[in-house]
């Protein structure tokens, strides 16, 4: 495989790969990992999809402060008024306009599956 999977992911990919009756072997071999490392993920327990969301919302609010102390950090720091050469600062304005439109993307995307909970109530 050429993703790099999470390790619930692999885990249930080792599964569902095992469930069809390949060996541990087998599977390593395609996953391209240890034949120790398949045992341990039949081995593991089994997340609930209740664990796995609370995982997940834990991880996006961490990543969700992450990107507020980035964002606030850039404010600080005040690109368009710091002196530098026309190829930094077109890079920088390129970085800025694609962060943005990415950002933007999310908030729209977000919006529309929470509309209560946006500004905008899910009109961009």
């Amino acid at each position: 495989m050429t993703d790099t999977l999470t390790v619930a992911q692999r885990r249930a990919k080792v599964r569902q790969l095992a469930q069809d009756g390949a060996s541990n072997r087998a599977i390593a071999a395609e996953l391209r990992i240890s034949k120790d490392t398949v045992a341990r993920d039949l081995a593991a327990p089994v997340e609930k999809p209740a664990q796995l969301m609370a995982q997940r919302a834990a991880h996006t609010e961490t990543v969700m402060s992450q990107l507020s102390a980035a964002a606030q950090a850039v404010t600080e720091a005040a690109p368009a008024r710091t002196i530098t050469d026309d190829e930094t600062a077109r890079r920088w304005w390129t970085e800025l306009r694609a962060t943005a439109e990415r950002l933007m993307a999310h908030a729209d995307e977000f919006a529309t599956y929470y509309p209560g909970a946006s500004e905008t109530g899910g009109a961009p």
